[in-house]
């Protein structure tokens, strides 16, 4: 036992009989970091049929069925006996030096998480420009090549907050791969000096770190979305996919391309002064290139976040309704984008009422885009609205497998799993979220609607202390104090959130007031929420705090006015 625990074992490199791939593979297997062994069996059997497809390629080139040869039949029977027996081992150390361990408690996800399928991850392409101010600019165009392989069904693509969240990091291709969730990575590099640009792009085997293909593509400005395309469709034949057919797309003006991309690169902070940023980029975007369909998506989801933070009820009002038009803007000139489609989806749910159309546009844009975490993520908030939790948690699941980096995602699936009483497992998922990014709005703020539906008002007021919204920081610190006995400190708290954000946290003020289980304030702010379109409303069957208001005919009335079905 000793030997099994410390020593490495001797390498199966030398048997003429076993392949090198073989020989790796089980070496692997056996090492004694499990950070640095396959995670699951789908991983094992997915690099088991890439080798058995090498085989059959190599050994008949022409043929165009893929018939396994004896010899990776061989190979593929002892790599199955060496992991059954790899379990079996496995399950005598633990049963020997686990057994007299105290078990841990361990939220253990429903489904593997690594995809049997083809899997890919873009990675943040290296900025080689003279100036290495072009950041912005080349994040533009890996984002574009993942947005292209997306749309290929039979591929599974990470999102692009995980991807991109390797920016600077020295991980190995290996450990990325594991991360991720992925069997290749793409990599590359861009160089822009004027109107050229020189990008180039190389395909790693992320389980060896082995380049499967590489190129370097010299554009001027206006070429570049050819390359795009190109370099889409080579990874494509070296992965063996069936590429879907290339939809025909207007390509903008390159100036203003450019601030599209200065906008996306504002847009992903997601803070309310960036939002305003990026929203100026869309719009000089469109005034350059008024037939910019993306550019149109993209400027309706900004204007809604700075429209979400304005000061008054008319400024609010009128922003969400240049967001809409935005968005029925860009399906008129694309009616087959799935920005536009996610776009107006959307907005369908958040600032109106109309929940089958934005169901619509959702299923639209999902089919248009299967592997796009956002579309996966705002049709479970919409699910979650409606009401149907277990649906709205499996959208949610699906947005963390595509994109496992995503501190959105997780708070989202750990907010879904507070909602539907699965406390053990939403603490796990915002845990989660947090140790991605511990600076955040969403995840604290669930965190603490999780300690208080579990009486820990305690803990829920060091939770509240950590978001960076202030409206959801004094919300949930008011019910803490209100549940520790602090009731007049608790009341100060409430009263300066209505002082400072009356105009745009009425929805929140609402919840405190439910939670101190004075009702007629609370449906008071509620109704005010309602005529200042506030967009937390959406959420009134998914709120823990106001479930106190539920058996309330106004609760039932609001529901109707929101076109929510009845609990």
């Amino acid at each position: 036992m000793a030997r099994i625990l410390n020593d490495q074992p001797l390498s199966l490199a030398a048997v003429p009989a076993i392949p090198d791939w073989l020989a790796q593979l089980v070496s692997q297997l056996l090492q004694k970091d499990p950070s640095e062994r396959p995670q699951t069996a789908a991983e094992v059997l997915t690099r088991l049929d890439q080798a058995e497809r090498a085989a059959v390629a190599q050994a008949e080139p022409k043929s165009t069925t893929l018939r396994p040869n004896s010899s990776s039949r061989r190979a593929r029977w002892l790599a199955a006996a060496v992991v059954g027996a790899l379990g079996l081992a496995a399950l005598t150390w633990y049963l020997v030096v686990r057994g007299a361990r105290k078990p841990e408690l361990t939220v253990a996800p429903a489904r593997p998480s690594i995809p049997v399928r083809p899997s890919i991850a873009v990675l943040p392409f290296a900025d080689m420009s003279p100036q290495k101010d072009q950041e912005y600019f080349v994040d533009g165009i890996a984002e574009e090549i993942l947005n292209s392989l997306a749309q290929i069904e039979s591929l599974h693509v990470a999102g692009r907050t995980s991807s991109f969240s390797f920016r600077g990091k020295s991980d190995d291709a290996r450990t990325i791969g594991r991360k991720l969730n992925v069997t290749n990575l793409l990599e590359g590099s861009v160089r822009k000096e004027g109107t050229h640009v020189r990008i180039t792009a190389q395909l790693v085997n992320a389980a060896d770190g082995f380049h499967i293909w590489s190129q370097t593509y010299d554009r001027e400005l206006t070429g570049v979305f050819a390359a795009q395309d190109e370099i889409a469709r080579a990874v494509v034949d070296s992965l063996r996919l069936r590429l879907v057919p290339a939809r025909r797309r207007h390509e903008p003006a390159p100036a203003a391309h450019n601030e599209y991309l200065l906008g996306n690169q504002f847009f992903y902070r997601q803070n309310y002064q960036d939002y305003v940023r990026a929203k100026a980029a869309y719009e000089r975007s469109v005034k350059l290139d008024p037939d910019y369909a993306e550019a149109w998506a993209a400027l309706a989801k900004a204007s809604y976040f700075v429209a979400d933070g304005a000061e008054s009820v008319v400024a609010i009002s009128k922003g969400f309704d240049e967001a809409m038009s935005y968005a029925e803007k860009s399906l008129a000139l694309d009616p087959d984008l799935a920005d536009g489609y996610r776009a107006r989806g959307f907005l369908r749910g958040a600032i109106g009422t109309d929940w089958e159309g934005s169901r619509a546009d959702l299923v639209r844009a999902l089919k248009l885009n299967p592997s796009a975490a956002e579309a996966h993520r705002l049709y479970a908030r919409l699910l979650g609205c409606l009401g149907r939790l277990p649906e709205a948690v499996e959208e949610a699941r699906k947005a963390t497998e595509i994109d496992p980096l995503s501190a959105l995602a997780w708070s989202m699936l750990g907010g879904f799993f507070t909602s539907s009483g699965q406390f053990e497992a939403a603490r796990a998922a915002l845990e989660k979220s947090l140790h991605i990014l511990p600076e955040q709005i969403n995840a604290p703020a669930n965190l603490g609607d999780l300690y208080l539906l579990q009486k820990k008002p305690a803990e829920a007021l060091e939770a509240a202390e950590r978001s960076t919204s202030e409206v959801i920081k004094l919300s949930l610190k008011a019910a803490a104090l209100h549940d520790l006995g602090r009731t007049a400190e608790a009341q100060r708290v409430l009263d300066e959130l209505i002082a400072r954000h009356g105009h745009e946290g009425a929805f929140q003020i609402a919840e405190a007031y439910a939670w101190f289980g004075q009702a007629d304030k609370a449906f008071k702010w509620l109704d005010r929420a309602y005529v200042q379109r506030d967009a937390g409303l959406r959420g009134l069957k998914l709120s823990k705090m106001l479930h106190g208001l539920r058996s309330d005919p106004r609760y039932r009335a609001l529901l109707a006015k929101l076109n929510l079905p009845p609990d």
